[in-house]
């Protein structure tokens, strides 16, 4: 949105919306497409922007639909920030760097071993069938083996 006119905001941030509404990955390329080329009228600026940054924007098609929502969001990262910032809002000044470290360490082991005893954000049957999608569908390329080793 930084390279687009503020004017402009509602109606681009709309058919950006539009292309993650789509049901498969065929659709929202070609959804992406459509984009591209409505704002190539208009925002030529934008259409360049957003062809360059293609692979990236439709990285997440490659990855099973019921875990595109997870993939969009950055919901696990704002987390711990919100609760990073909250406990450093209500001590005001540290005293030292240390004391910064110490609060904002013993945040993250709070986060991380709430992630430890099972609250995954991705289930590992997910990630499984995530892994099993991106290996049947990546490109034939030849494969290198070590020799057999001789005891």
């Amino acid at each position: 949105m930084s390279i687009t006119p503020k004017a402009q905001w509602g109606w681009v941030k709309a058919m950006l919306h539009s292309i993650y509404d789509q049901p498969d990955p065929d659709a929202v390329h070609a959804q992406f497409d459509r984009v591209v080329d409505t704002l190539s009228e208009k925002l030529p600026v934008v259409a360049d922007y957003l062809a360059e940054a293609r692979a990236g924007i439709l990285a997440f098609t490659a990855f099973p639909k019921e875990i595109w929502r997870q993939i969009w969001s950055n919901n696990p990262s704002e987390r711990p920030n919100g609760e990073i910032r909250r406990r450093t809002d209500s001590v005001g000044i540290f005293p030292n760097r240390g004391a910064v470290i110490r609060l904002v360490g013993a945040v993250l082991a709070e986060q991380h071993d709430e992630w430890i005893e099972g609250r995954r954000y991705l289930g590992l049957e997910v990630l499984a069938k995530s892994r099993l999608a991106l290996i049947t569908t990546e490109p034939e390329t030849e494969v290198l083996t070590p020799p057999a080793l001789t005891a």
